[in-house]
């Protein structure tokens, strides 16, 4: 039986890329079954889209998305920087999805501001080539750090994360983010807001910030390429979602039977044919 959330906020997948991991996040949307499914951005990696590497795991993500709304859950596309190319289509609805670059949500007498937040980062404002770059860089690394976690699996020894080890270490790396993480909470505070989501900096939280203006909750729903997380919203409560510490106990499902009869045109056709 398929868990009941209110809301469920989930970004940076980058489907078309080496290191998604689609057939967790498979596991994890076949699990529940939310009112409302907020995609925070990055959701489709457009800045590395290639022909020739899109998985049908990564198109079975596309296809359950659409059931998921045919089914009647409320799903809200927000635009990040890897599939900017969408923001042209901004407020445009076809069956239950939407798709938007901002979102203001009201949950009980609550407000909710929720973005991407590539808009804070000054080397996508202003050196696009060179977020671009490290982009193709960073999937890279990911895909080294799974070979290597294969091995070390193999060995009976603990999965290593080297983007982590190399964010925590750079002085600079950790600054961004302490940074990005205080300018989302400050703007929120002084528009008052009670809660302001992002993604695009991969680091899951939640956590209260105060100023001399006020105070908010920040809050991030972090990626499903290595911290394999979700933010979810229920009864009133906050919870991040973190799949390889809870995976037990979403139960067996048929992913690996699950049929695929589309291609990437057959489904990029349907949502030009619903937009009509």
């Amino acid at each position: 039986m398929k868990r009941e959330v209110d809301l469920v906020i989930l970004s940076d997948v980058h489907l078309g890329t080496y290191g998604c991991r689609a057939q967790e996040l498979l596991h994890y949307l076949y699990s529940i079954k939310p009112a409302k499914l907020v995609l925070n951005g990055d959701i489709m990696d457009i800045w590395q889209f290639k022909k020739s590497y899109f998985p049908d795991q990564h198109l079975k993500v596309i296809k359950y998305l659409f059931d998921m709304a045919y089914q009647g859950c409320e799903v809200i596309y927000i635009t990040g920087n890897h599939d900017e190319m969408l923001r042209k289509f901004t407020n445009i609805h076809f069956g239950n999805i939407q798709l938007v670059d901002k979102l203001v949500l009201h949950l009980g007498n609550k407000r909710a501001w929720i973005f991407h937040g590539d808009v804070f980062d000054a080397s996508i404002q202003h050196s696009k080539w060179l977020a671009k770059l490290g982009g193709w860089g960073y999937d890279r690394l990911i895909g080294l750090n799974n070979l290597m976690n294969w091995i070390l699996v193999r060995l009976g020894k603990e999965k290593y994360s080297l983007s982590k080890r190399i964010k925590n270490s750079v002085k600079k790396a950790v600054k961004f983010i302490s940074d990005f993480e205080q300018t989302a909470s400050e703007l929120a505070i002084e528009s008052e807001y009670d809660y302001v989501i992002c993604g695009h900096i991969h680091q899951p939280q939640i956590r209260t910030v105060v100023t001399k203006k006020g105070s908010c909750i920040y809050m991030n729903s972090g990626d499903w390429i290595e911290n394999l997380s979700a933010l979810e919203y229920h009864n009133g409560e906050w919870d991040m979602f973190g799949y390889e510490e809870k995976k037990g106990t979403l139960g067996r499902y048929p992913i690996h039977d699950m049929l695929l009869n589309y291609s990437l045109e057959n489904i990029l056709e349907r949502v030009r044919v619903q937009s009509l």
